[in-house]
């Protein structure tokens, strides 16, 4: 091939494309020609560079500096076109704007379900007296095990359920170091719930490594159990409705003594055991489901917080947030809580 010809077909590139872009009349049309004009393969200007092969070496030069000053004249030729388009568009769309069409209502989002939970449970309290404490979630042995009168030897402190970041600092297990923290800063009487994330090494359909716990306690001069167990019946009856029947069964805790579990009668299946026919796969049958733990405060606690048992008494209770949530709700599966899938979230709306 003769330079002559290569720079002529260079030449008519420039002119093919002012006609097909003078054709062009939206921003669709127009990436349709920067294709044809620039794809690798099949592209008009890559058609007419192949011929760059059958020239002499010595029109080369003349031959390849000709072909960049086309290229960047096609690339501005195809800019020039683009800017020209958006603009247009953007006038269309300033004249065919209404005002007063109605503007668009936003996307406005909700609490999460276990925030809700724990500012429900929280209002009920408050309005029973108690206040709210906040404390850290890195605890030391002390007031995490030792102040609540957890023994060296005691399970809670096996390496499997606690998560420790040095020999005498972990993550807390529960909320009950704030008892203690409470309990060392101020002297009787003393009401208060503290709200907030706890750490463990478990995780399955009903546990997970992090969740929610509420330890609520109440110090003062001839508090008994029938105290507790009032206050507690009434919180469970705002919660899940005044039908609920509540039961207290003796256990054991290290911080409390005499302790108790607290039972609610089945929120799935009303304590009958059975739904449509078939067994409750919530209370499997039996009609009650636990939701909390309790108990009179140890003497022991008293003692490592300076407070006098002979003069004073209490109560403590704990109680997992999402516990309440998943029988409240009636949701199966603990990890949902924190798989942030938005078709969960927005039924809470």
């Amino acid at each position: 091939m003769e330079v002559k010809v290569f720079l002529e077909k260079l030449d008519g590139l420039v002119q093919e494309l002012k006609e097909s872009l003078g054709k062009a009349n939206c921003l669709s049309e127009l990436e349709e020609i920067r294709v044809k004009f620039f794809s690798r393969k099949k592209g008009y200007l890559s058609e007419v560079m192949k011929g760059l092969k059958e020239l002499a070496p010595s029109d080369l030069p003349i031959a390849g500096r000709k072909a960049n000053e086309v290229k960047q004249e096609l690339l501005s030729l195809v800019e020039e076109k683009k800017h020209f388009l958006e603009k247009q568009e953007k006038e269309a769309a300033l004249r065919n704007f209404d005002p007063t069409i109605p503007g668009r209502k936003p996307d406005i989002g909700t609490l999460h379900p276990i925030t809700v939970v724990i500012e429900e449970i929280s209002d009920i309290f408050t309005s029973l007296g108690f206040e709210v404490v906040q404390g850290p979630e890195v605890e030391t042995d002390f007031y995490n095990f030792e102040a609540l009168n957890i023994p060296p030897e005691h399970p809670a402190r096996d390496m499997q359920d606690s998560l420790y970041i040095t020999e005498k600092t972990l993550l807390r297990t529960h909320t009950s170091p704030l008892q203690i923290r409470t309990m060392l800063s101020r002297k009787p009487p003393i009401a208060a719930i503290a709200p907030g994330k706890v750490y463990r090494r478990d995780s399955d359909l009903t546990h997970s490594p992090m969740f929610h716990q509420i330890e609520g306690f109440l110090v003062d001069k001839h508090v008994t159990m029938a105290d507790l167990r009032g206050i507690l019946t009434l919180f469970l009856h705002r919660v899940f409705g005044p039908e609920t029947r509540v039961r207290f069964r003796p256990s054991f805790f290290p911080f409390t003594e005499p302790s108790a579990e607290v039972d609610i009668s089945c929120v799935m299946c009303k304590g009958s055991g059975k739904v449509n026919g078939e067994t409750c796969r919530v209370c499997k049958e039996t009609g009650w489901v636990e939701i909390l733990g309790c108990g009179m405060i140890d003497p022991a606690v008293f003692k490592m917080v300076g407070y006098d048992s002979e003069k004073f008494s209490g109560f403590a209770f704990g109680l997992g947030v999402e516990r309440v949530a998943m029988l409240k709700y009636g949701i199966g599966d603990l990890r949902i809580f924190f798989e942030n899938d938005i078709r969960f979230l927005q039924q809470f709306k």
